[in-house]
């Protein structure tokens, strides 16, 4: 290439790029002048040589900082004395696959794949969910939950290494212990299951009699799970190892147990605190009372009543409410009072009724009503 084209030109970025901004470029540089889109096109092959020629100086940061101070007399090679390049020249190979190892590198990355693969022998086992419904009280009290699951676990006959020995299988010659072979089409790079390991990365001569070479056997797994006191509806709880066993020396998953909370017959929660509703009598909330209402803890609440209660007004009991996770204090009851209108009357019962209705004229004991009234009056007044 010229010695005058700049490489931060050729890739058509700034000197300031950074790198996914120069691999997007070169990505783009490369599908337009790949000699599969321009077949004869000398120029555009030289232009592809270029651009690949300069993204693997730009991709590399030693190379990069060493092009900055230096120019392309940074990979010169063979310079020396007091104005020789402190280091010491790269060398680039663009001879046979050159230009295949670059291309692909980049665009794996579009395709899903990556240089930088990790041998398959080893898998992690997935990760497993399990739904778990509490009643409040269990949520109230904290509980222990056995839960059973359908699982894997590492087959102890060969130690998961799926092998009839038990001992660790060769590394598949043919993909190297990925698992994955490429097959270049085209500008593009397709990747598969080695064919000769089927993705294992370990060539198996004779398996497993019990796992059948998976490393693993299907089993129905029992874990205890300890809820804690206080736990809140859909709350997610992490079971470090819980999970499918890993394959072949893998770590194994984890499990993730979902709790939700069922409805109480009687009890409404929002956080810590809890809600009900209570009926109580004309009289009582009239004349004051004292009403007994289960707590949540399975103890018994005496709640006051004070006289001239209000029906829907709500009554605050401290510290009877759900307890709160990893503390030793509890929310607090929020009693609505549902003020109950007598019905199927006795003649006595209605006599009073109306002898209290005839000595109440002056509203004094019902305010609200008073009020009301006052208002209708000075509506029509005006």
């Amino acid at each position: 290439m010229s010695e005058e084209t700049d490489y931060y030109e050729l890739l058509e970025v700034s000197k300031d790029a950074g790198g996914d901004e120069i691999k997007k470029s070169f990505r783009r540089l490369a599908m337009k002048y790949h000699p599969d889109r321009n077949p004869g096109d000398k120029e555009a092959e030289q232009k592809f040589k270029q651009i690949n020629e300069a993204y693997e100086v730009l991709k590399d940061e030693q190379k990069r900082a060493a092009y900055d101070r230096y120019g392309k007399q940074a990979f010169a090679g063979g310079m020396g004395g007091a104005g020789g390049n402190p280091f010491g020249g790269f060398e680039f190979n663009f001879g046979s696959g050159g230009f295949s190892d670059i291309f692909s590198e980049v665009f794996s990355d579009f395709m899903g794949g990556g240089r930088g693969r990790q041998a398959a022998y080893a898998q992690d086992g997935a990760d497993v969910r399990y739904n778990l419904e509490l009643t409040l009280d269990e949520a109230f009290n904290g509980v222990e939950k056995e839960i059973t699951l359908p699982s894997t676990e590492t087959c102890e006959t060969c130690h998961g290494h799926g092998t009839k020995d038990g001992k660790e299988a060769p590394v598949c010659p043919h993909c190297g212990g990925s698992g994955k072979v490429r097959l270049q089409q085209g500008f593009f790079v397709v990747e598969q299951n080695c064919p000769h390991c089927k993705g294992s990365g370990r060539l198996i001569k004779e398996a497993c009699p019990d796992c059948k070479g998976r490393g693993f056997i299907n089993k129905q797994k029992v874990i205890k799970v300890k809820i804690p006191a206080g736990i809140e509806d859909d709350t997610r709880m992490r079971i470090s190892g819980g999970g499918e066993a890993g394959i072949r020396g893998g770590e194994n998953g984890d499990l993730y147990v979902f709790v939700s909370v069922k409805e109480h017959k009687l009890y409404e929660r929002e956080g810590a605190n809890l809600y009900t509703r209570i009926p109580i009598s004309m009289c009582c909330a009239a004349l004051g009372g004292k009403v007994d209402i289960p707590s949540i803890d399975g103890s018994k609440i005496e709640l006051k009543i004070d006289a001239g209660a209000q029906n829907d007004q709500v009554v605050k009991v401290k510290g009877q409410g759900m307890t709160m996770v990893r503390s030793e204090r509890r929310g607090d009851l929020f009693v609505k009072l549902r003020v109950e209108t007598p019905v199927n009357l006795s003649a006595r019962q209605k006599e009073l009724l109306e002898e209290f209705r005839a000595i109440s004229k002056d509203d004094a004991c019902q305010p609200e009503s008073k009020s009301f009234f006052d208002k209708i009056k000075d509506l029509f007044a005006a």
